[in-house]
């Protein structure tokens, strides 16, 4: 259990909350590339740690992410005319730049040098990945940009897309790290194959801290000696990579395309989230097609056929996830269609912010304890004035996950060395 005043320091993330002062020291997502995809196009809504914010691309391609409220009269500049390297907002048609200096002021006389005294609130950017990038802590405390290997690979090898998820970040990220749910919530009946996870419904977990969060293994026993192993990576504060290679179904046979896959969970505000998901190539020689990737999409429920405007789910709290009893008699654990989907089902339905002070944790819950852990250590780490765990390039940017079987009594760290290696 945690106390509930941990659990408020944990889940609050506006300005001058604990975490949201966390967050606000390392660069994280606010849009994905394809959401401003031209110079001069539409701006968006970008609602982000309790800030309202807009995003645009300008004539040059810079991005500029600003508040969503002019400093003349507070309208909102989402309605503004992106044009000529600037957003001008629509109501006295004060323009601003990417960087929120204040470019043109037609409702002051020529002679005035008013504009030069006003700015709106704005926040660096930086693109990698497919991903626009931004950091909204002290300028003098500014990382360098993110270099995690998915974003490194070429765009060929890569993949991201985006859900909404209707919870606080923190439920909705602990789903993630949670490996043990896997054989239980996404328990598939799928004929004369065996659902890896079916093995074995109380996997082994190891765990080391590191200096960007930590890496833990989940590990099954799968018979004849064997063992599936699984290996994460919890990168602060709020990503987790996995392995994808293996099929699961215990064969031991290699996926048509071996891709590393993970998430990012990025808090819109306490009670709202959205999820980043990525896949990449194991490695130089695995290009991942964009037919392929939206068809594994479609596997987790979040395919081109199920989404709604605003990245949200068809299936979702207010329909109950389109839950079929008899597919839950027949077919698998929940009755609901798409992995992904099975986990929001679970994460929204605990409410907006789940009181974990009732809760009674076990063995196989050991990752979600660490990260909590660390995130209460990180926020007294940055009240005092110092740099938290992974927020630099170099604490991150050798880390990768895996996936694979062993003969029991080996050790994964040296049979999966060459698969752990970074390849981008």
């Amino acid at each position: 259990m945690l106390k509930p005043e941990d659990n408020e320091r944990l889940t609050r993330v506006g300005p001058g909350t604990p975490l949201g002062t966390l967050f606000r020291r390392y660069w994280i997502p606010a849009a994905l590339s394809e959401e401003l995809a031209e110079p001069d196009g539409a701006p968006i809504r970008v609602p982000l740690l309790g800030e309202k914010l807009v995003a645009f691309r300008d004539s040059k391609g810079k991005i500029g992410l600003l508040e969503d409220a002019c400093p003349h009269r507070r309208a909102p500049m989402f309605f503004g005319r992106n044009e000529n390297c600037g957003l001008r907002c629509v109501y006295h048609g004060w323009k601003f730049d990417a960087a929120g200096n204040c470019t043109d002021m037609p409702s002051e006389p020529p002679d005035s040098l008013f504009k030069s005294k006003v700015r709106i609130q704005s926040y660096p950017t930086w693109e990698g990945g497919g991903i626009v990038w931004t950091y909204m802590g002290p300028p003098r405390l500014m990382p360098p940009p993110p270099q995690y290997e998915w974003i490194r690979a070429p765009k060929t090898h890569r993949f991201n897309s985006k859900t909404y998820e209707h919870c606080n970040w923190l439920q909705a990220m602990e789903g993630g790290l949670d490996t043990a749910h896997s054989s239980y919530a996404h328990n598939e009946r799928l004929g004369d194959m065996d659902w890896i996870r079916n093995r074995d419904g109380h996997p082994r977990i190891d765990l080391e801290p590191t200096q960007y969060g930590y890496c833990y293994t989940s590990t099954r026993e799968m018979g004849g000696g064997r063992q599936y192993v699984r290996i994460y990576q919890y990168v602060m504060p709020a990503m987790q990579l996995r392995g994808n290679t293996t099929q699961w179904t215990g064969s031991g046979a290699k996926t048509e395309i071996p891709t590393l896959n993970g998430h990012l969970w990025i808090p819109i505000d306490d009670q709202q989230t959205f999820v980043y998901n990525f896949m990449y190539g194991m490695d130089q020689t695995v290009v991942v097609p964009e037919d392929y990737a939206w068809e594994d999409e479609a596997k987790f429920g979040r395919g081109k056929d199920d989404m709604l405007p605003g990245y949200r789910l068809k299936r979702n709290l207010e329909n109950d996830y389109l839950l079929d009893r008899e597919m839950q008699r027949t077919q698998n654990f929940t009755g609901i269609k798409g992995v992904n989907t099975q986990d929001f089902a679970l994460q929204e339905g605990m409410g907006p912010i789940v009181d974990r002070s009732k809760e009674r944790l076990g063995t196989s819950d050991k990752a979600i304890i660490a990260a909590r852990q660390l995130l209460l250590e990180a926020t007294r780490e940055v009240e005092l004035g110092r740099a938290p765990r992974g927020a630099f390039p170099e604490t991150h940017q050798h880390v990768r996950a895996y996936d694979g079987f062993l003969s029991k009594g080996d050790d994964w760290r040296t049979a999966f060395a060459e698969y752990l290696t970074v390849k981008f």
